[in-house]
């Protein structure tokens, strides 16, 4: 269902820990480059917090979101901001989602466009 990307992307705008554990268990893994795929609520959490400290502001824009069955979309986002040290920030992101029965992520990979940010 669309609205679960359209309320987890709010809560990820609001770069809110709190507001963002519900979305994830144990069970939960994640892969957004560089970094590997990791496992677990808490260390997802905490790869959270070490994203948002990158930015002074940071915002992503969902353009499309396309259902590709039992619970899995795929999303196209921008995602724009500006990183420490380095000036504005902007990247096009495909997104691949899945949802539990429950409606916590599952499974969530981000694929980036350009990378050259993160080296």
């Amino acid at each position: 269902m669309n609205c679960k990307i359209s309320h987890f992307m709010q809560d990820l705008n609001s770069l809110n820990i709190g507001k963002l554990e519900k979305w994830f268990t144990d069970d939960s893994t994640i892969w957004i480059p560089p970094v590997k795929e990791i496992s677990g609520k808490t260390r997802i959490l905490a790869l959270f917090r070490a994203i948002f400290r990158r930015y002074e502001k940071i915002d992503w824009q969902v353009s499309e979101i396309f259902p590709i069955g039992n619970d899995k979309y795929f999303y196209l986002t921008t995602s724009s901001g500006n990183m420490f040290g380095q000036g504005f920030y902007e990247n096009e992101i495909c997104t691949l989602v899945q949802f539990s029965a429950e409606g916590t992520i599952t499974y969530l990979s981000d694929y980036f466009k350009d990378t050259q940010a993160f080296n």
